[in-house]
């Protein structure tokens, strides 16, 4: 088994496509249109779906906006180094919610960002040992 893909529904898909390739560096792999459904989905990621996981965009026709409700935490992201990432990410217009800095009670340094429907993205420093230490 593996993992394939995290799905989101977003507002409004162009804002979040713009946001996930512009701002986070990622490619649109493709997306698709069920008219009978009236929906639209759109694959992004680092890397080929067959590569590695990626992130779907759920777009539901006329759906502006959801409660994101209490269970969901946040994406997570390996960056080389958190802190010029999110300069990068605010000079593209990304919003940092957390700046970089280590964990609360470890080593790794973590950021938050926030992508344009308000789904966390935390960016983690990459360490030379794995699993991270938190």
């Amino acid at each position: 088994m593996r993992m394939l893909h995290t799905m989101l529904r977003v507002g409004d898909l162009q804002r979040s496509i713009d946001f996930y390739t512009q701002v986070m560096g990622m490619e649109l792999l493709r997306q698709h249109d069920n008219k009978d459904y009236q929906y639209t989905l759109a694959f992004v990621g680092y890397q080929p779906e067959s590569e590695g996981a990626v992130l779907e965009l759920t777009y539901n026709w006329g759906q502006s906006e959801y409660d994101l409700g209490n269970a969901y935490g946040h994406i997570a992201l390996e960056v080389d180094d958190a802190a010029a990432a999110c300069d990068n990410i605010r000079a593209s217009g990304g919003k940092v919610t957390r700046e970089a800095g280590p964990v609360a009670g470890g080593k790794t340094v973590i950021a938050f960002v926030e992508d344009p429907d308000g789904y966390k993205i935390e960016l983690i420093e990459k360490t030379p040992s794995f699993p991270i230490e938190l």
